[in-house]
């Protein structure tokens, strides 16, 4: 009778320990928000990082396009947002999308970098649950002093 008991908890305790456990974020998606104050396309060293910017994480059918996920998040005083997301989304295309800027004169979504892709999926072969998403941008609406200089440094020299 004592094997018979000791064997029914060694078979239920493992069951009712996992039960237990909190469900966990498989992933957390990582990136910063900037805003091009140069209107170069890119970073500069006079890019500053907006917080408070608002950015969505959507996840869309491969097929379909279809929009399936959707979740909000918020950049802190760094400009870097964290989204927790629950599930792995394997067959689906998931962007980190600008939502929303709160400085008045940096609001233009900056063209080509409104939108950053990210994998969430297990099965790449990434052992980290943590996902790096591109800088995603906005552009100022002047451009400030000392750019001009700045974006000379980038230019190639001529023969």
């Amino acid at each position: 009778m004592a094997r018979l008991v000791l064997l029914l908890a060694l078979c239920v305790l493992p069951a009712i320990v996992s039960a237990a456990r909190p469900a966990r974020n498989p992933f957390e998606v990582e990136g910063r928000v900037y805003c091009d104050t140069c209107r170069a396309g890119f970073e500069t060293p006079k890019t500053t990082y907006i917080a408070g910017a608002k950015v969505r994480l959507e996840c869309k059918d491969r097929k379909s396009m279809e929009l399936v996920y959707s979740k909000e998040g918020t950049t802190d005083s760094t400009g870097t947002y964290k989204i927790y997301v629950d599930d792995d989304h394997a067959d689906q295309l998931c962007d980190a999308v600008l939502v929303s800027s709160p400085k008045k004169d940096c609001r233009s979504p900056s063209s080509g970098r409104d939108r950053a892709r990210v994998i969430l999926t297990s099965y790449n072969g990434i052992a980290s649950n943590k996902r790096f998403a591109n800088a995603i941008g906005f552009e100022k609406d002047d451009i400030e002093s000392g750019c001009t200089e700045l974006l000379r440094q980038y230019q190639e020299y001529e023969d």
